[in-house]
């Protein structure tokens, strides 16, 4: 294995980490900004309002996602597997 595939797996395994944490990253800055307009909106500041609705938010779109972010890993998984196998 030479310098290029391993910064070709490198590249893959950051572009996978983007592509796994960005539906939840997505959904809690939504989130944050309605929430955070909301308590403009009504001018209460509560600093810790927005913590249920973003933890609750992100946890219920980990759990619809999860499906696809278990096949997205698994593909990476068996390009590796592949990649070791080849050597």
């Amino acid at each position: 294995m030479n310098g290029a595939q391993v910064l070709d797996i490198g590249r893959d395994a950051i572009w996978l980490a983007i592509q796994l944490s960005a539906p939840m990253m997505l959904v809690g800055l939504v989130v944050g900004i309605l929430v955070g307009l909301l308590q403009t909106i009504t001018q209460v500041q509560e600093q810790t309002l927005v913590f249920v609705p973003k933890v609750l938010s992100v946890f219920i779109t980990l759990l619809v996602a999860m499906p696809l972010l278990g096949a997205l890993m698994s593909d990476f998984m068996h390009m590796i597997m592949g990649r070791i196998a080849s050597l």
